[in-house]
């Protein structure tokens, strides 16, 4: 973990660990030759699939619409596919359209840009907040990050967000040392977040730092 003294003079903990679970609210939007328009638009996921069965194997595809007409793409998710080599599972989510299984293909960037050359993807996120330690005189923030899927959102956005402070003053805890990251690297606040990240904020000098920890729980 990121290197502040997390002891105390007397030898107690100060810290408060809260664990932030991003969930992206917008799937990425391809950018397809439209029919209907004429012209490149972007497509949002239908959150349908579709099959069709030759014999022993199976194409499935996802459908996505043009976000002005309505007009289709079908993305292939595999061709000519032996159904014997699909597993139970998959099968299953495949034919009744499973939302979890369809949002994980839905946020599949790379598989999306073997597609097309322009994918948009949307910034927007759903934060769940919880508690994992808290000291009573806390004085430094831990902040573990999970993030369920790919997401463009930068980590000071998030931040600011999440901790309804400006991005100008993470900046300045940072240059001042008080602001530190796991993995570490140059300009981590302008990075994308990733899973895993572990963000520490020294606190002990800062008159608001209730609301602050306020904030990272609630």
């Amino acid at each position: 973990m990121v290197d502040f003294q997390t002891e105390d003079q007397d030898g107690m903990c100060n810290i408060l660990q809260v664990r932030w679970t991003i969930s992206p609210r917008t799937a990425p939007q391809p950018w397809i030759a439209c029919s209907g328009c004429g012209c490149l638009k972007p497509f949002r996921s239908s959150g349908k699939i579709r099959l069709n069965a030759n014999g022993k194997r199976l194409d499935a595809w996802l459908v996505y619409k043009c976000v002005d007409c309505d007009k289709t793409w079908n993305r292939a998710l595999f061709e000519r596919k032996v159904v014997h080599d699909i597993s139970p599972y998959t099968l299953e989510a495949l034919q009744h359209s499973d939302p979890h299984w369809v949002r994980a293909r839905e946020f599949d960037l790379d598989g999306l840009k073997r597609k097309v050359r322009r994918v948009d993807e949307i910034s927007d996120v759903f934060i769940r907040k919880r508690i994992t330690r808290e000291a009573r005189d806390w004085t430094i923030l831990e902040i573990e990050i999970v993030a369920e899927l790919s997401t463009s959102l930068r980590l000071d956005r998030l931040l600011s967000s999440g901790l309804a402070i400006s991005r100008s003053r993470l900046q300045a805890l940072s240059k001042g040392g008080q602001l530190k990251a796991e993995p570490d690297r140059n300009n981590f606040l302008r990075h994308r977040l990733q899973d895993g990240m572990r963000i520490a904020l020294d606190l002990s000098e800062i008159s608001d730092r209730q609301a602050i920890g306020r904030a990272a729980a609630d």
